[in-house]
């Protein structure tokens, strides 16, 4: 098998094993506990995949000195608390990553 058709056979399985969980499931059978609950699993995914983005380094130490990534997160964690925007939010974090990078 090649490699394409590998990637999207995996692609395809994927699609089809997430769509049938939002298709099948009917949101009459949560309750109202239950979908609070689950409000908060995106909340609580999301730091999981930005610490390691941000704290380890390529080879997989963490790193705390020499960061601009942890500069940059700062930057963009403050300009989305004040103007509660996620195009502002990316945009901050990128170009303060890039100043710190090229710049500094």
């Amino acid at each position: 098998m090649s490699n394409w058709a590998l990637i999207i056979y995996c692609g395809i399985i994927t699609y089809l094993t997430r769509f049938t969980m939002i298709a099948l499931i009917k949101k009459e059978m949560f309750n109202k506990r239950i979908r609070e609950i689950l409000s908060f699993v995106p909340s609580a995914i999301f730091p999981a995949i930005i610490f390691p983005a941000i704290f380890i380094n390529d080879i997989g130490l963490f790193q705390i000195q020499d960061n601009p990534k942890i500069i940059s997160a700062i930057i963009a964690v403050v300009i989305g608390i004040f103007t509660r925007s996620i195009i502002a939010t990316i945009f901050s974090g990128l170009a303060s990553y890039w100043f710190v990078i090229f710049i500094v």
